[in-house]
């Protein structure tokens, strides 16, 4: 899916990617899965599914990682890239022939299950000699791997940085979510007093930070093919702040009161040097899980005090699945979107990210302006915040906008 369809997917509120999956095992889940004839093989040393849809992206931001490599140089540019999926399509293949005949199949490698190789692979395919890094702080991945790029930018180690995510929704995955109790039976229904889990999903989202402007640079690269081009250049997207907390009070539960992701928020606002006033749009964690929406209502209802009232907020969950380590990312793009496609539009045009839910608001929780269908805004979209609250407590909240420069 291309920049223009994924738009028009989150602002139309369409669940087409959402389809109902079944497992090994005969359980059977709605997931956000990509179609398996729309990846195409990457001449990869190991061409599994996860690089196969992290190619897909990188090829819509080939145009500005060539042009940072130029501009930079082949070893001044980092590679930092969210993701959780250690090759399980091949490694469980692997694993079930070793336990059948007691060695793994002669083309298996160990590399195939190393955390480094989604990075590696990037390297590899752009020609790059500068650090790889793979983050696995599980939903907060890709967040926590923006945040290290910006880092290493500003610590002048590199000028320029690929960053974003890449996750899949595996059967290990799948199952393993389940296994917890967090799967939800129907579509994912954030925020919703009849809210009983998450929807699990796959996907990419990638960008080019780079030293030229901003925060350590704070530009994102946009592929040439989405009709952004113009836009783009006119009002560069900078990474103003960043914002990461741990809560590690739980293996998987986030703190109740919601302080860990309150931490997060205002240190992005923080690093940023705004006012949580200043924020046009925020994109919420949203899971749809009792835990995860109780504790970021309270957290946004204290960041934000009454401007929660006017604040257009929204969970793309129920258009995208739960991406996982991609999701931060992902999250991110939708952000990205929301700031280029709404520029120089009069308010009555302004369309931004829909908040699909039964429409049964949860009283115990602190009420939140979600975007519904027919939604009127009162001011333009400069600047967004994006939240991703991974198992651990592992927090991260991102803020962008347009230059100023």
């Amino acid at each position: 899916m291309d920049a223009a369809s994924f738009w028009e997917a989150l602002t139309t509120g369409s669940q087409d990617g959402l389809v109902k999956v079944k497992t090994h095992s005969g359980r059977e889940f709605y997931a956000a899965k990509i179609a398996d004839g729309a990846l195409k093989k990457t001449g990869a040393r190991h061409d599994m599914r996860v690089i196969q849809i992290e190619d897909a992206a990188l090829e819509q931001i080939a145009p500005a990682v060539l042009a940072a490599k130029e501009k930079f140089g082949e070893g001044r540019l980092a590679v930092c890239i969210g993701c959780c999926d250690n090759g399980s399509e091949f490694s469980v293949a692997g694993h079930r022939e070793y336990f059948e005949k007691g060695a793994f199949p002669k083309n298996y490698s160990l590399e195939i299950q190393s955390a480094d190789y989604p990075a590696t692979y990037a390297k590899e395919k752009f020609g790059l000699t500068g650090p790889a890094y793979v983050f696995a702080t599980a939903c907060s991945s890709s967040g926590s791997a923006i945040a290290k790029g910006a880092e290493l930018i500003m610590a002048g180690i590199v000028d320029a940085a690929i960053v974003g995510g890449v996750d899949v929704a595996s059967d290990t995955v799948l199952l393993g979510f389940d296994s917890l109790e967090a799967v939800s039976d129907t579509k994912t229904n954030p925020f919703s007093k009849n809210r009983s889990g998450i929807t699990l999903g796959e996907g990419a989202a990638f960008f080019v930070l780079t030293k030229d402007s901003g925060l350590a640079a704070g530009s994102f690269g946009q592929e040439k093919d989405c009709g952004q081009d113009q836009k783009a250049a006119a009002a560069p997207i900078q990474l103003l702040g960043y914002g990461q907390s741990a809560d590690a009070s739980h293996m998987t539960a986030p703190l109740a009161d919601g302080s860990g992701a309150l931490a997060a928020m205002k240190e992005a606002l923080a690093c940023a040097g705004l006012e949580a006033s200043q924020i046009d749009y925020l994109n919420l964690h949203g899971t749809g899980t009792r835990l995860n929406d109780s504790m970021e209502a309270k957290a946004v209802a204290e960041c934000f005090g009454s401007a929660c009232a006017s604040l257009p907020a929204s969970s793309t969950k129920p258009m995208t699945g739960h991406t996982l380590g991609a999701s931060s990312a992902v999250e991110l793009a939708a952000c990205w979107l929301a700031i280029v496609n709404n520029e120089e539009k009069s308010l009555d045009k302004i369309k931004l990210p829909l908040h699909l839910y039964d429409g049964e608001d949860d009283p115990d929780l602190a009420r939140l302006n979600f975007i519904q269908k027919g939604a009127k805004f009162n001011k333009q979209i400069n600047v967004c915040m994006s939240n991703s609250f991974g198992f651990g407590g592992c927090n991260v909240s991102l803020i962008i906008g347009k230059s100023n420069d």
